[in-house]
């Protein structure tokens, strides 16, 4: 946003050469700026942000994210080149039901992230594991990220006194058009991994073992380009499906006094109690009309963002790089940046700005062919945020009638509460939440 990280948060990394080659985050949002380099200063690359790109020949099966800690795994930790997104409803119709679910589904996630030996039954019975993995799982850096919908605190009486305070159904913006089976949902896992057929994996065992309390609603699966450092080890950023490098605008994950600030919720506050450590999750499936953004002139493109599609500099400084910083103050009538440019509006950079900063894990899809023989493809957007109302939302509301929008169309996606994390192996996803209906008797005890 307007709003400058922290230049102490900044560090040096394996990026360290991309700030002469430049990025572009070529999402909505692309503007939302990770950390500014003043104009004339020497750019410093940020380290850890979860939209850098998978690196080649880096991962391994053996790459184990652990799920413990105050925080669920999948959000500040790094992104590896394959997510998912699904979405169900939640079938439980007391607090001992719902307690039992998270705790189930707690001990699916220990087992799948960790992997180990699938346990072998009777023949005569169908088999404990789908197999697609073989008779050993391995780590393969899964992470599955738990979060709660606002129809389940809307449907649950004895829950609704508990629902965050952020925590609303999504609402349609005026560029979307969104498909009623895409949308919503009572709980939704995002699920990451190196391989796309450890995400499936994953999915499929938890649709297997949690069927009595899961049902599958809707899920959109995404890829990031595993990019290969260039001879003279520059780890470039990947890019999206509109030609731009996605990345450079996110704030640093690594720093964790940022994260506070603007990704977790902490305590007091409007937000209950059992909230702390937890955060505001969107998605949105946005569909790219490539056909129609591959016939727009090149500069017309650049104009649309705000940047440059090689660099990512910013129009204003051309021969700069993704970290330079536009200088709108000097350029107030918009020659240079055009003020309904993505990253201006996404970002005018004005007082109070970094109120609206967010933490962005955004996979590109492809989704086949459409009706009318068009490509389905685009951007499965995700973000994080402490606050709903001033992140997401607040920077959704800047960017409409931007002219992106005569080539994206949102088309489903939701707001979730994620969890706070689990302690250790004792601990279960949920148990905060839980605590508070505990302590609630009147609610809890007229449910039954």
């Amino acid at each position: 946003m307007g709003n400058e990280t922290p230049k102490t948060g900044l560090q040096t990394s394996r990026r360290g050469v991309l700030g002469a080659m430049g990025l572009l985050a070529a999402c909505p949002f692309a503007g939302m700026a990770r950390a500014q380099t003043p104009a004339g200063a020497t750019p410093e690359p940020p380290v850890h942000s979860v939209t850098d790109a998978p690196e080649a020949n880096r991962a391994t099966q053996g790459d184990h994210v652990s799920p413990y800690g105050p925080h669920q795994a999948g959000i500040t930790t790094a992104r590896p080149a394959h997510g998912m997104i699904a979405s169900f409803d939640l079938i439980a119709e007391t607090p001992d039901e719902l307690e039992e679910t998270f705790k189930r589904l707690t001990s699916r996630i220990a087992f799948l992230t960790a992997g180990g030996p699938v346990p072998q039954l009777d023949p005569g019975l169908p088999p404990a594991d789908s197999g697609i993995l073989g008779p050993v799982l391995h780590p393969d850096a899964l992470t599955i990220t738990v979060s709660l919908g606002a129809s389940l605190f809307d449907r649950l009486d004895w829950l609704t006194p508990h629902r965050p305070a952020c925590l609303s159904r999504m609402t349609s913006f005026p560029n979307d058009a969104l498909d009623a089976q895409c949308c919503h949902g009572d709980l939704s896992l995002q699920i990451c991994a190196n391989t796309q057929d450890t995400t499936i994996h994953a999915l499929r065992d938890v649709l297997k073992t949690m069927s009595d309390r899961l049902v599958l609603n809707w899920k959109q699966e995404g890829s990031v380009p595993v990019i290969a450092r260039t001879p003279d080890g520059v780890a470039e950023s990947a890019r999206n499906f509109l030609g731009f490098r996605d990345g450079s605008a996110n704030p640093d994950s690594g720093d964790s006094a940022l994260m506070d600030r603007i990704v977790w919720v902490g305590s007091g506050g409007a937000e209950p109690a059992w909230a702390t450590g937890g955060t505001y999750q969107a998605v949105r499936l946005i569909r790219n009309f490539v056909e129609r953004w591959d016939r727009t002139p090149f500069a017309e493109q650049e104009a649309i963002f705000g940047r440059r599609r090689i660099s990512g500099a910013p129009l204003d400084r051309p021969d700069g790089t993704e970290f330079d910083v536009p200088d709108y103050a000097a350029d107030r009538d918009g020659a240079r940046t055009p003020l309904d440019s993505h990253i201006r509006l996404a970002n005018p950079r004005g007082p109070g700005d970094e109120a609206s900063l967010i933490l962005r894990r955004p996979f590109n899809y492809s989704a086949g062919v459409t009706r009318s023989g068009q490509l389905d493809q685009g951007l499965l957007f995700i973000c994080y945020q402490a606050d709903l109302d001033r992140g997401f939302i607040a920077v959704q509301n800047r960017l409409n009638g931007e002219p992106l929008e005569e080539y994206i169309k949102p088309t489903g996606g939701g707001y979730f509460f994620t969890l706070p994390g689990m302690r250790d192996a004792d601990d279960y996803l949920g148990r905060t939440l839980i605590a508070a209906l505990r302590a609630a008797p009147v609610q809890t005890a007229t449910q039954g």
